[in-house]
């Protein structure tokens, strides 16, 4: 089966960010694939192992610097990557990011998409079950096991929800959502990280694809979480009691 992988570059997720201006600093900051995103190229990187998937194809949207996460893609066991280009690095909502996968999905045809649940800068969430609607799709959402079916004409997910588990089977083609606890996601290997650098791009212009992907969302301001005041320490449950219900009024 054919797999697409989405891939955001994002900034990494042990790096502590900064607002200047109501907005996120990212210049001089350190950025990386979408945690989520990592863990969704792993589990399309098993199916390959397992030959079960016979390509793996990631994309990427956004700046000319987003190629460097289609190259850890690569060196990761991605077979091709797709870089739709944007000016000036321009946002692009959830929306517009699905109608983009859309256009690609009439052109290549993937059996199967293998999206992150969310990226850890906008934290929507939505764009793999906006995908699945577009293409006319079953869906499975914060998916934390797959199994595909012999015949390859199904696949059995394990999702996660607020009860516990919920499985579902769904039909090829299908959109599945990967959550934290899918897998484990690997280090790229250094010979496969020179590898990846050689490897053409298949590098589009995002205008060229005839999209109408104009915002409709319009971010206002950017804040830092107002800073946690120092905790105290009480001397017996008795004071602990009065300070919960007097001061803080918990109780």
């Amino acid at each position: 089966i054919k797999v697409m992988v989405g891939v955001k570059r994002v900034v990494d997720y042990n790096v502590k960010v900064r607002v200047k201006d109501g907005k996120v600093l990212t210049e001089g900051v350190k950025m990386s694939p979408n945690p989520f995103d990592e863990i969704a190229i792993e589990e399309a990187v098993r199916l390959k192992e397992k030959k079960i998937a016979t390509e793996i194809i990631a994309i990427t949207i956004g700046e000319k610097k987003s190629e460097e996460v289609l190259r850890t893609a690569l060196a990761l066991g991605a077979d091709k990557a797709i870089h739709i280009v944007t000016p000036n690095n321009a946002p692009l909502e959830s929306l517009a990011v699905a109608k983009i996968f859309a256009k690609l999905h009439e052109e290549i045809k993937p059996d199967m998409w293998m999206l992150g649940k969310q990226s850890v800068d906008g934290d929507f969430g939505v764009t793999p079950q906006i995908l699945a609607g577009l293409i006319d799709a079953p869906q499975g959402t914060f998916a934390s096991e797959i199994v595909l079916a012999e015949d390859k004409k199904s696949v059995k997910v394990t999702r996660e929800i607020d009860a516990g588990s919920q499985i579902v089977n769904l039909n090829l083609p299908c959109v599945i959502a990967a959550d934290l606890r899918l897998n484990t996601p690997r280090l790229p290997k250094l010979p496969n990280i020179m590898k990846a650098r050689k490897v053409a791009i298949d590098s589009r212009e995002i205008a060229s694809l005839g999209l109408e992907t104009k915002s409709h969302l319009t971010e206002t301001n950017v804040e830092e979480p107002a800073a946690r005041k120092a905790g105290i320490k009480v001397a017996d449950v008795a004071e602990l009691y009065n300070k919960l219900k007097n001061e803080a009024k918990v109780i």
